[in-house]
């Protein structure tokens, strides 16, 4: 274990989604946050939050369980041997085509989440039609550093 150093989320952005580490998405993103989290530096993100449960739900792990290996001291690389090796088994196929599947999502497509997307989309100046929830996260982490 290499006890890897946290990002300050309170002074720069955690990982884009797109981000791939061991072939997932959002793995890079869900690390940085829950390092974060661990050293108090987790700023306005939030780790085990929606986005981090469609990769655990995808694997079929826990929050809870992928913190503890962090508090381990675990590296990117070891995280995402633990993910392959834990939760529900998935063949480098099936992570790349959920890989592929969340850059094209988009939240316009969920009925529950439409509105918050389209009004969040706006505020950036992006078109709610157009854009992937990828594209807005990625667009929102720039704006929030801008100020």
């Amino acid at each position: 274990m290499t006890n890897p150093v946290s990002k300050d989320l309170t002074k720069e952005p955690p990982r884009g989604p797109r981000e791939r580490v061991g072939g997932y998405v959002i793995l890079g993103r869900t690390i940085d946050k829950c390092r974060a989290l661990l050293a108090e530096k987790i700023g306005e993100y939030h780790f085990d939050c929606p986005l981090d449960n469609a990769l655990f739900s995808f694997k079929g792990v826990k929050g809870d369980d992928f913190k503890s290996e962090i508090e381990r001291g675990a590296s990117d690389e070891e995280m995402a041997e633990w993910l392959d090796k834990n939760g529900t088994y998935k063949s480098p196929a099936e992570v790349k085509e959920w890989s592929d599947g969340m850059e094209k999502f988009s939240m316009i497509d969920d009925p529950e989440k439409r509105d918050f997307f389209i009004a969040e989309c706006e505020k950036l100046g992006l078109d709610p039609k157009k854009t992937t929830l990828f594209q807005w996260l990625e667009t929102d982490d720039k704006a929030s550093y801008a100020k």
